[in-house]
């Protein structure tokens, strides 16, 4: 059986020119970035250039980028970073973060900082004027994401930012599912600090980075040597970092998925009465599909569709195996039973027109075959040994 990958918001393919960049770098940098001989000097030139081919990409100064292990890292360095430099102040953050933002915010109110958590409507936005109304005095942080990964809607990250530089408040967005994929300029959004995770556009996992605008002040997470200029102690990742930089380079066609995506959701939805799609279908990334199937598992369905050949997901892969429905879908207003009957696709540039159909096919397949069993079981008798559950 053929199996094809549309499950790429929780991580992508490496791709071949990508994979090149990393093993060239593996065989051929020995040095440790940090040593003044030519061998140092010569990682230190890999780690550089990477660093200025993801400036150049997200339209900042490279000395702004710091190298990290990937998202969760950057998330956790921006919100530590900055909340731990002003003990006790409040932090504005969503309902519908990354695990990597609620949990160190979860965190973060232990050590005395009240947390405000914005609420979203059905459509899966934050309300900006909610954000003006949660500021008070002290708000010593706002972090909204660019995208949600579950839902892929886009959040009115500028109109943000715009209110925190006015409030005089730093302002971090999670732009893991965003960054290298659609167009994201650092200077239009006006944000002061912006995570990126490298899996998520075709490079490899365990690197990342966080923007910091020039002039915030961080305090730093781990502890050792001087290296990112203070911000980000330990020996640089030169292979991963040379990795990232060449996908920051790739010129893929991630905004051209949408009509792809929007066959199979009209597809889904012409096909399968009992199917809904979840948040704004307007302002959303043009991959992401999250779509409930009333009366069917989520987890039941990324099952048959594996058994068909077709890797997608329930949810985020950082919750896999959770019992609690999405958190997201929750604070949207789905009940939890809606929540579990979810499943998100999420294409890449390698799925092709024909690879869709035939997940449109397996989907229709799938529904019907679960429906069945549903039905099976809802006619069989306790009393022949069966348990309904």
């Amino acid at each position: 059986m053929r199996h094809f990958y549309f499950d790429h918001n929780a991580t992508t393919p490496v791709a071949p020119e990508v994979l090149r960049a990393l093993t060239d770098s593996l065989a051929e940098v020995c040095g440790n970035a940090s040593s003044i001989h030519h061998y140092g000097q010569a990682a230190k030139q890999r780690l550089e250039s990477a660093r200025r081919a993801l400036a150049s990409r997200l339209g900042c100064d490279p000395r702004e980028l710091v190298f990290t292990s990937g998202g969760t890292e950057s998330d956790n360095l921006a919100l530590f970073g900055i909340a731990r430099r002003a003990p006790g102040s409040p932090i504005i953050t969503s309902s519908i973060e990354h695990p990597a933002v609620l949990n160190a915010c979860a965190q973060l109110e232990r050590e005395g900082h009240p947390v405000t958590y914005l609420p979203v409507g059905a459509a899966g936005q934050v309300d900006p004027d909610d954000v003006r109304h949660a500021l008070r005095p002290g708000t010593c942080l706002i972090s909204v994401m660019h995208a949600n990964n579950e839902t892929g809607v886009l959040q009115p990250v500028a109109e943000i930012a715009a209110l925190a530089r006015a409030a005089g408040v730093p302002f971090h967005t999670d732009a893991v599912q965003t960054a290298g994929r659609v167009p994201v300029n650092i200077p239009d959004l006006g944000v002061d600090l912006l995570s990126v995770s490298a899996h998520k556009f075709s490079a490899p996992k365990g690197i990342g980075a966080l923007y910091v605008r020039k002039g915030v002040q961080l305090q730093p997470l781990l502890f050792g040597g001087r290296h990112e200029r203070e911000r980000r102690a330990g020996t640089e990742n030169v292979p991963g970092a040379a990795a990232l930089g060449a996908a920051a380079a790739l010129n893929q066609n991630w905004l051209d998925l949408a009509p792809l995506r929007d066959r199979l959701e009209s597809g889904i939805l012409h096909r399968v009465p009992s199917a809904h799609v979840n948040g704004d279908p307007r302002h959303r990334l043009p991959n992401t599909a999250n779509i409930r199937f009333d009366g069917i598992e989520g987890e039941a369905m990324v099952i048959a569709l594996d058994l068909r050949g077709y890797a997608v997901s329930s949810g985020s892969a950082c919750s896999s195996g959770a019992v609690e429905p999405s958190h997201v879908l929750l604070a949207m207003g789905l009940s939890p039973a809606a929540a579990r009957s979810s499943v998100r696709f999420s294409l890449g540039p390698d799925n092709t027109a024909e690879q869709v159909e035939g997940l449109l096919e397996a989907v229709v397949e799938s529904v019907a075959h679960l429906r069945r069993i549903s039905a099976d079981w809802g006619n069989k008798s306790p009393a022949r040994g069966t348990v309904h559950v």
